[in-house]
């Protein structure tokens, strides 16, 4: 009995010893036994893309526990024992794609009701309980992560699209608080999916459901943005001064990546400006225009965020709809599809994301058609899943195929822009979801030896779901034929005397005979480790035969190249500047000007000067005379009988602002300028020109005592 009483606590003691040694999986409590099973798995034999530019031949992949834990050449890895393996022959393996612009998961806002009666006049203040800040629109301080629960219907939709993490954030005001990096498997909860729970600040020009009447145009927009930033670093320097809970958090955030959402490229110009001004450097999420103003956007450094929502066709059989149809929206319509190409070879880096597109099964089509305008596989895959990954700062953990990160990443039957590319698993964290299955590829050329025949050959062509099938005898025309595979049972029906030359269709249905008074029917299974059809069959006379076709590898490989032949891209009209009708394809060349024999107004003391010459150099007068010379290769123009006067001057106009000259919420709006919100592409500076107008002052509306300043 003693033994027994003392030998109790040491039992004890060792049971508490190997539990701590434990690994814990959560710190979650769960109503059951824990199912610790490692999730060992071992892909053999892919042709897989470790990043979008290394690319393994044979290659083997090992995963543990929801990571990477091996990968490289299949001689190189050594599988584990308890593995589960899967051979993947024939198939691709490409990195997880990761998606920087989404609302997954995050409930939609929407606007709070006004306090008080609706008609009680313009709202100043903010409605928002809390040390926050002034404006509801400016609301740094709002987590994804604090808002996101796991939706199984909004992730199966984006890993159909082969994305296995994406950034989630409320797109919702002008500062809207941070993203989260998230997974898209749905068999964990949130605290296991989320890898960032602040991964990138959110800001835009619009102030979304905000109810306060400021702002109420454009340019209060950046002039609130402008201020804010000023706000922040007034309250950083004087921390006792005022609790602002939204600007201490706008602080905390100027470390994080500051993925910015534009309407257009003009305001993607607009924003970096804003940036600018603040020391912070945006990603810019834009609309897919970002090719009409290449060079200027490349100019502000910044990587952009671009949809592949490209314009649906517009349809101008009727003359009368046509000519409804701005020139704009039709040039757009044409090269959209080329944006994410022309950005490629621009050297302007960029992430590619599904949002915009309101029917999500359009990525997957519109990303190849982006590779038929252009777009190599290498720079897809890159905009996919490095960029992302490295905006974001996670390229520790997503984006590649390397030892420790998380197992992410997409089966593929072919080439990632192939037309015939079929996604088959979607693997996230170490969690298979199926996306779909093909069919037995059965294509290629075969020996076919029937009976006692001489030796000839078949061959199946076509889509892998509806293989066409030719047989070529050792002497004689080619022959039509049928195939029908279930499982691994086959059916091959051909009539000797249905040949192609006679132009006849093969029969449509499975197992029936082809054209003509007899054929000849094969039976028999397909082996898939030798690649041989084989079996018995009667010929058209009913003599039974013995039958084998055999797969020959080099034919079929070059069958299969010979189909997979890249298609030219389409050829695509010029560029126009503006966009818009009449535009021009460049800028006209500044050429050194001679106009001989006009009557000059000088507007000066000088006053009318008959039959006088003025020369133009460096887009400057240079001279005014008579008889002067034309400098060597400068144009002339006769003036004579024509008269020459300074450029009209508009002193007060409304030319050419975006979206309101007035930010009419406040009577004193002296922090806006017009300066942030002008459209140089506005068709009035052009028409002004041809009126004999060459400058203008662009001021405010009548709308406030003090407008803010003009251009």
């Amino acid at each position: 009995m003693k033994k027994t009483t003392t030998s109790l606590p040491m039992l004890a003691g060792l049971l508490l010893a190997g539990g701590t040694a434990l690994a814990q999986p959560s710190t979650y409590p769960r109503n059951g036994v824990y199912d610790q099973r490692p999730g060992l798995y071992a892909f053999t034999h892919a042709t897989l893309y470790a990043d979008y530019q290394t690319r393994l031949e044979d290659a083997t992949l090992v995963i543990r526990d929801g990571k990477i834990e091996a990968v490289g050449p299949g001689a190189k890895v050594k599988i584990p024992a308890g593995a589960v393996v899967q051979d993947l022959k024939g198939k691709f393996v490409y990195p997880g794609f990761v998606d920087v612009y989404t609302a997954y998961g995050v409930p939609e806002t929407k606007a709070p009701e006004r306090r008080g009666r609706r008609d009680a006049g313009p709202q100043f203040d903010s409605q928002k309980a809390g040390a926050y800040d002034w404006n509801q629109a400016v609301h740094p301080e709002v987590n994804a992560a604090d808002l996101f629960k796991v939706n199984a219907d909004a992730a199966a939709a984006y890993r159909a699209l082969g994305f296995g993490a994406v950034l989630t954030q409320q797109a919702d005001g002008i500062m809207r608080g941070t993203g989260a990096l998230v997974t898209l498997n749905t068999e964990r909860k949130e605290n296991e999916v989320i890898l960032l729970d602040k991964a990138a600040a959110a800001l835009s020009f619009d102030k979304g459901t905000s109810t306060q009447d400021y702002p109420g145009s454009l340019m209060g927009s950046i002039a609130l943005l402008r201020q804010t930033y000023l706000d922040a670093a007034w309250n950083k320097r004087n921390p006792r001064r005022e609790q602002n809970l939204s600007l201490q958090a706008l602080t905390t955030q100027k470390t994080l990546p500051a993925i910015f959402q534009v309407r257009d490229k003009l305001s993607a110009i607009r924003a970096d400006r804003v940036g600018d001004e603040a020391g912070v450097q945006y990603i810019i999420k834009g609309r897919g225009d970002e090719y009409q103003r290449l060079d200027e956007l490349k100019a502000t450094g910044a990587t952009f965020v671009v949809p592949l929502d490209f314009p649906e066709a517009y349809n101008v059989e009727d003359v009368y709809d046509a000519r409804r149809i701005p020139l704009e929206d039709l040039k757009h319509w044409e090269l959209a599809p080329a944006n994410a190409a022309r950005l490629a070879q621009a050297g302007v880096p960029f992430a590619i994301t599904a949002a915009d597109l309101k029917d999500k099964k359009k990525f997957l089509p519109n990303l190849r058609k982006a590779g038929q305008y252009g777009l190599s596989e290498t720079a897809a895959l890159r905009a996919l899943t490095d960029t992302p990954a490295r905006l974001l700062r996670a390229q520790d953990q997503v984006g590649a195929l390397r030892p420790g990160l998380v197992a992410n990443f997409v089966v593929c039957s072919a080439h990632l822009l192939a037309d015939d590319n079929v996604l088959l698993d979607n693997w996230v964290q170490g969690e298979r979801y199926q996306l779909s299955t093909v069919p037995a590829d059965y294509r290629g050329v075969y020996t076919l030896q029937i009976g006692k025949q001489p030796e000839g050959r078949f061959l199946i062509q076509g889509k892998p779901e509806a293989p066409e099938l030719k047989i070529v005898p050792a002497a004689g025309d080619t022959i039509r034929g049928t195939l029908a595979v279930a499982s691994d049972l086959t059916t091959i029906v051909f009539n000797p005397k249905d040949k192609i030359d006679k132009g006849k269709k093969p029969s449509t249905t499975p197992g029936a005979p082809a054209p003509g008074e007899g054929a000849t029917r094969l039976s028999g299974y397909y082996a898939q480790e030798g690649r041989t059809f084989q079996g018995e069959g009667l010929l058209a006379d009913g003599t039974p035969v013995k039958w084998v076709a055999r797969r020959q590898e080099e034919a079929t490989r070059a069958a299969r190249l010979d189909t997979a032949k890249a298609k030219p891209a389409p050829a695509l009209g010029a560029l126009m500047y503006p966009f818009a009708a009449y535009g021009r394809a460049a800028m006209p060349a500044q050429t050194t000007t001679l106009i001989k024999n006009a009557t000059v107004w000088t507007s000066e003391t000088a006053g009318k000067l008959e039959n006088t010459d003025v020369l133009l150099e460096n887009g400057k007068i240079s001279r005014v005379g008579k008889n002067l010379a034309l400098p060597k290769g400068g144009r002339s123009i006769d003036g004579t009988g024509k008269h020459l006067a300074p450029g009209i001057i508009d002193e007060h106009s409304h030319l050419a602002i975006s979206e309101g000259v007035n930010e009419g919420t406040q009577s004193v709006t002296s922090e806006v300028r017009i300066g942030d919100v002008i459209d140089p592409e506005d068709v009035g500076i052009y028409r002004d020109l041809a009126g004999g107008v060459v400058a203008a002052q662009l001021l405010h509306g009548s709308a406030n005592p003090i407008g803010g300043s003009r251009r």
